[in-house]
């Protein structure tokens, strides 16, 4: 799929950066084709415009931020508020601003300690994690990266049982086990929930991750798709009673690229397995995926007659993402859009 030829992608929310990148000042951000400039207001909350300033186009990135809180032009200090509205052009020293002056704003706030944006109107609100500011919960925020792939990848390989004793045989996949636990799968409003139980190799660098020492353990997971791009990792360890739950986001920068968006909640404390330990662990079978992904066709077809799952039923998770998606474009009168085979 060329995720910035469907339209109705452009009515979701999207993680781009942590809010604590914002008090470096301005920043850029590429989404579905849109640059963007991000920055906090004065009054702490994210502002996205289009990051192009309507008098001789320099990149508003590359302003500062006002006492005001508003976005002003590096180039001849135009400035402008957080709905696009020109406030201020210094040149004018009687006050006056340009008839129409102004850039084209995006929805934009701050959930989960990160910048969201959605470029129109959005058909859904943002997802609702409720381990966060549960007292029971640490958060952890592990990383966010530039990938050389497409979100549907991403989101088709984070529910891809069978990729595990493979792609994670040096940590946690059994190699001599191939065959994948089947899922039980609850589809939502949202997209799905998929529930199932996993033996994994537990070696002793992993032992204050799962909390266990035993050389084979479980992950029961309780996995989430928020259509289209996000997903909860919601693994728990019942040899231990420990949950390790991780939300993704894959924002789509273009067509074949995209940054991953990855935090952490835990119900155990700093002592019993370090925030370092954690992020650690998390990127290294993070960064396998990576590897693998960037290595494979971005262009991701929904067409199921184009792309044979062949090692899926028709009740697993990928069949179920692609023609949920499938819908979600035909009810917005699109077809898919891709390149030719």
């Amino acid at each position: 799929m060329l995720v910035t030829q469907q339209p109705v992608l452009r009515k979701f929310w999207y993680a781009l950066v942590p809010m604590t990148d914002l008090d470096q000042g301005p920043q850029s951000f590429t989404l579905l084709n849109t640059p963007l400039v991000l920055w906090k207001q004065a009054d702490g909350q994210p502002a996205a415009l289009l990051d192009r300033c309507c008098h001789r186009t320099a990149k508003l990135s590359k302003g500062f931020v006002t006492p005001e809180g508003h976005i002003a032009c590096g180039y001849h200090g135009w400035e402008y508020d957080c709905r696009g509205a020109c406030r201020k052009v210094p040149q004018n020293t009687d006050g006056t601003i340009p008839p129409g002056a102004g850039v084209t704003a995006f929805h934009c706030q701050e959930r989960y300690g990160y910048v969201w944006v959605a470029l129109d109107d959005p058909i859904a609100p943002i997802p609702d994690f409720p381990e966060d500011g549960d007292p029971a919960y640490r958060r952890i925020f592990q990383f966010y990266e530039h990938w050389a792939t497409s979100p549907l990848r991403v989101m088709e390989n984070s529910f891809d049982n069978s990729h595990f004793s493979f792609v994670h045989k040096a940590n946690f996949g059994i190699f001599d086990q191939p065959a994948p636990s089947k899922y039980n799968i609850e589809e939502t409003d949202y997209g799905f929930q998929a529930e199932t139980l996993v033996p994994i190799n537990n070696p002793p660098e992993s032992y204050r991750i799962t909390g266990t020492t035993e050389p084979i353990t479980h992950r029961h997971l309780i996995n989430r798709w928020y259509q289209p791009f996000c997903r909860r990792f919601g693994c728990s360890y019942p040899a231990s009673g420990i949950d390790h739950i991780i939300y993704n986001c894959a924002t789509p920068m273009d067509d074949g690229h995209m940054v991953l968006v990855q935090w952490l909640y835990r119900n155990d404390k700093e002592t019993d397995c370090s925030t370092q330990e954690l992020i650690d662990w998390d990127r290294a079978i993070t960064t396998e995926d990576k590897e693998i992904l960037e290595a494979t066709d971005p262009d991701a077809c929904i067409d199921l007659g184009r792309h044979a799952e062949f090692h899926m039923h028709s009740d697993r998770p990928g069949i179920l993402m692609r023609r949920k998606l499938m819908q979600l474009l035909e009810s917005h009168g699109e077809k898919e859009v891709f390149r030719s085979a």
